[in-house]
């Protein structure tokens, strides 16, 4: 597989990378959001118009937010049930039960959260970005993309460039390298600082033997604090294609001495450039 890059949820409204190794995009709507789950032109939900049973399940959802950041499912797991049971009508509530499943690996409840988020808020380009995502690891990728383009239509989504990598990455994952360089450039216009934007759509170049634009985006990559061992490994790939010794030779060096231990330190020592 060549999507790369892990990103689990840290917080709300937030994707997190962890590596450049992995499987999961997700992404949580603010639980603090003053937006009405009944649509955008509703008015601004202030605090002496919501009810007391509907702040005690938000501030439940908050804490059930701060334990899966945290990797702690069950007790995340717990807080939420009884955020739903407060008030079984926050769309963000079965946002984050569809993650948590995720994580948990239990497609049918997750898929099932999902679905009833969209049902209480059928525009929420959140949960949209998270389905799509869940429906690409099933390899129904039409449905997938359907989703993202859903989310991607939405005016006030503010993360398209997270679900244009996501698409970009479920577009890869099946074979669809035009599909997906075309997403990856979308992400990247609208974030040039997104690590796996960056490595993925290089490498898909590379692998069309376009190695000067191959050679643009990794390049940055490795300038950057967040280059790895499998970013040095292209990048060192691509100047070797295109005949920069000295290039190739730094980057070495920078392989050897941050990451000795890594597959792509041992491929460069044994010189298996086509691995």
């Amino acid at each position: 597989m060549t999507a790369n890059l892990r990103i689990g949820a840290a917080a709300l409204s937030c994707v997190l990378w962890l590596s450049l190794m992995g499987t999961a995009i997700l992404t949580l709507t603010a639980c603090a959001s003053n937006v009405s789950s009944t649509g955008m032109n509703s008015d601004l939900v202030t605090d002496s118009d919501e009810p007391e049973t509907r702040k005690r399940a938000r501030l439940r959802l908050e804490l059930a937010v701060a334990y899966f950041d945290k990797g702690q499912t069950t007790d995340a797991l717990d807080h939420l049930k009884q955020s739903i049971a407060a008030d079984p009508n926050l769309f963000e509530a079965y946002n984050l039960r569809g993650l948590i499943y995720m994580r948990l690996s239990d497609t049918p409840i997750a898929e099932e959260s999902f679905r009833r988020a969209l049902t209480l808020n059928p525009k929420a380009a959140s949960v949209q970005h998270n389905y799509g995502w869940l429906l690409c690891q099933q390899a129904r990728l039409s449905e997938a993309v359907q989703l993202f383009g859903s989310a991607l239509a939405n005016p006030n989504y503010g993360d398209r460039a997270k679900t244009w990598m996501a698409q970009g990455l479920c577009q890869q994952k099946y074979g669809k390298n035009a599909d997906a360089e075309a997403s990856f450039v979308r992400s990247y216009e609208l974030d040039a600082g997104n690590p796996i934007t960056a490595y993925n759509l290089s490498l898909l170049l590379f692998q069309r033997a376009e190695f000067v634009r191959s050679q643009f985006y990794v390049r940055r990559l490795n300038n950057s604090e967040l280059a790895n061992a499998e970013s040095l490994w292209l990048g060192i790939k691509v100047e070797r294609r295109l005949d920069n010794r000295d290039a190739t030779l730094q980057l070495g060096a920078q392989l050897k001495k941050r990451f000795p231990q890594s597959r792509e330190y041992l491929a460069l020592e044994r010189g298996a450039f086509n691995e």
